[in-house]
């Protein structure tokens, strides 16, 4: 990939939701690379400025926008800064969600008594946080010729995977939303908006490192149990997402739509056997 090829995007102006995070951080840094212009949305207003003033300092264009994914009137408010800032919208990426412990279900619990709340806030999380910014954004995406959506999946959606329900629910949804929407985005407005999945295997992040990593860099018993799943022997890298990532908001993928991209490093292909 670099910025001759197809997978371009010079000119762009693309939100990331999530910026603030470990995988949005590798999202930003990777589409700022390839020539296009950032706005680094996240509740996190610190490290959104100062990942927006490292970008800015290096030569890059990039405007922190503080929002929570739920909240509507946040949202429009980071809609109209980003518009006023850099004059269009062209691509959102849906990198806000996670887990939290109130969303997981221990072997131990009794599972006719869960904690229905926690569990219904990382569903909303993952599944509302990815609706309603698109929601709020598709207005700006469909004044453009063409305009990329890309939400982020997961493993988690395939199978079940244990203790993490709400997780579990909420990707699961986006799988749904992924293809529901990509459709109707079609039928209204032809190929000029296309919505299309990320789905990552198993990387590391600041809400399942102590699930898959023991504070001394081994493997808990579930961090080996997802080893031994995947061909590659080991997680993923926040790098090995984005040449994906930047292909799916690239006019490299003017016809594709609806689709998922995985990057699991075998995960979900092998038997076990």
């Amino acid at each position: 990939m670099n910025r001759q090829g197809l997978s371009d995007l010079t000119g762009k102006v693309v939100v990331v939701t999530g910026g603030t995070g470990i995988l949005g951080g590798a999202f930003i840094d990777a589409i700022v690379a390839c020539g296009g212009a950032v706005g680094i949305l996240g509740r996190n207003e610190k490290v959104a400025e100062e990942r927006a003033a490292a970008i800015n300092a290096a030569g890059g264009s990039a405007l922190a926008l503080v929002a929570d994914v739920l909240n509507e009137e946040q949202l429009i408010a980071a809609k109209d800064k980003a518009l006023a800032f850099f004059g269009k919208i062209d691509g959102l990426v849906n990198a806000a969600g996670g887990n939290m412990p109130q969303g997981v279900v221990q072997p131990d619990d009794d599972i006719f008594n869960m904690n229905i709340e926690g569990l219904r806030y990382v569903m909303d999380l993952n599944l509302w946080g990815t609706i309603i910014p698109t929601q709020i954004f598709g207005d700006a995406l469909a004044q453009n010729e063409t305009a990329s959506i890309v939400n982020i999946s997961s493993m988690n959606s395939k199978s079940a995977v244990t203790k993490v329900l709400g997780y579990n629910m909420g990707k699961a949804g986006v799988d749904c939303y992924n293809e529901w929407f990509a459709v109707e985005l079609a039928r209204r407005f032809g190929d000029k908006i296309r919505m299309n999945a990320l789905t990552p295997g198993f990387f590391l992040t600041e809400q399942n490192r102590n699930l898959l990593t023991n504070p001394d860099g081994t493997f808990t018993d579930r961090g080996a149990s997802v080893i031994r799943q995947t061909p590659f022997k080991r997680f993923g890298k926040p790098e090995e997402l984005v040449g994906a990532l930047v292909f799916l908001l690239s006019d490299s993928s003017r016809f594709v739509t609806g689709s998922q991209l995985v990057v699991d490093g075998g995960f979900s292909i092998f038997s076990g056997v």
